[in-house]
């Protein structure tokens, strides 16, 4: 049996993973749970879960919680970053699963790496921000770290039983969000509703903006870059509105991989999770004679420029990077609360990597620092 701790509980990742524990509980047993705000879906997965401790966003949170619950139940409640990074590392976990969204804590996330646990990983923050260093300490400590998103999960489950030396492509797919056929002049009145109503999937409001933007994708790019130790010219993105094959692997022999399943996020989830094992998701396969036809095409740099703002990234690396990532979670929060129309957000984040002064190499400190200055770039901006 796996000992869980699940950063970001009432998220769609963590969610999602509690699915899976709560159909395989022979398998599975919550040991710690954390989320910010979401206390009452929180105080129901306690209820069902039974977790040893709980972290929320601090002690008002706590106390509202503990009001919250029935009798009996009555979990360690710990809040703020000391609370997290004891959730990471409580004793007898073995398996961490880092759901958040975005780069917020990323100081109290390092408990993982400095234990040898297993660390199911759906932080795209993690690795586009400070990947080299999270890599370095992983391999240090002997983390195992699993992805979580469908696409890589995608790849590495086509790269099982290869040889990394001869792996020679990554094609990365993309459904290309609600507006990949929308013209470039319409983008500007694009509202929050359009955007958030993603055609496949079924995501939280920030990753569904990404996806709508493509910034999901250029965040995909680095996550895979530092995953699987390829340079990002090695990788294509490639637009596939069915969103039925996750991704695809190329190798030196002209040969492909491609991982299909149909577009949820429960099978990436339970492979990360019960691997090396697989499990009974309920899951449906595809109807490929319904489908007819699995269509693939080049994605417009001209009217979803993000990917360009990725490659960049990759190439001048330094602190650019938790830049660009931190730019895109300030515009992409102002647009969902309607302070920027849809075609600011690509003008914003932009901006703000052009205004930066990269440093080579950063610590962990460093790159906080860039985090914050491009937030206070990016509000600047907005104001």
């Amino acid at each position: 049996m796996k000992h869980l701790s699940i950063l970001g509980a009432t998220g769609s990742i963590g969610t999602s993973a509690l699915e899976i524990v709560r159909m395989h509980p022979d398998r599975f047993q919550v040991k710690a749970l954390t989320a910010a705000n979401n206390l009452p879906l929180l105080s129901r997965q306690i209820q069902q879960f039974m977790p040893d401790m709980v972290a929320v966003l601090d002690e008002a949170k706590a106390r509202e919680l503990a009001e919250m619950l029935t009798p009996g139940v009555r979990p360690e409640i710990l809040s703020g970053p000391s609370g997290y990074a004891a959730a990471a590392a409580w004793e007898g976990v073995d398996t961490v699963v880092l759901a958040m969204v975005g780069a917020a804590g990323l100081k109290w996330r390092w408990p993982p790496l400095r234990l040898e646990k297993t660390l199911p990983l759906a932080l795209k923050g993690n690795l586009v921000m400070a990947g080299d260093i999270v890599m370095a300490k992983a391999r240090e400590k002997n983390v195992t770290v699993l992805p979580v998103d469908s696409e890589h999960s995608a790849m590495f489950q086509c790269m099982l039983g290869n040889q990394g030396k001869d792996v020679k492509q990554l094609f990365l797919t993309a459904s290309g969000g609600p507006f990949r056929n929308t013209l470039k002049s319409d983008f500007s009145g694009i509202t929050r509703e359009d955007a958030l109503n993603h055609p496949n999937w079924s995501m939280g409001d920030k990753i569904s903006i990404d996806s709508a933007t493509l910034m999901n994708k250029g965040l995909e790019l680095i996550e895979a870059v530092h995953l699987f130790g390829i340079s990002h010219q090695n990788i294509q993105v490639v637009i596939h509105p069915q969103s039925i094959v996750h991704s695809m692997v190329g190798f030196v022999d002209g040969s492909v991989m491609a991982q299909m399943g149909v577009p949820d996020m429960k099978q990436a989830i339970s492979f990360a999770l019960s691997f090396p094992d697989r499990l009974n998701t309920g899951l449906s396969f595809p109807d490929f004679t319904a489908l007819g036809s699995l269509t693939f095409c080049a994605p417009d740099p001209d009217r979803f420029p993000s990917l360009s703002f990725a490659r960049a990234a990759c190439e001048k690396k330094g602190t650019l990077p938790a830049v660009m990532n931190a730019a895109n979670e300030v515009a992409v929060q102002a647009f969902l609360d309607r302070c920027i129309r849809f075609s600011d957000i690509f003008n914003l984040v932009s901006t703000t990597m052009a205004a930066h002064t990269c440093i080579d190499n950063p610590d962990l400190s460093g790159i906080i620092e860039a985090d914050r200055w491009a937030r206070e770039k990016a509000g600047s901006l907005i104001k």
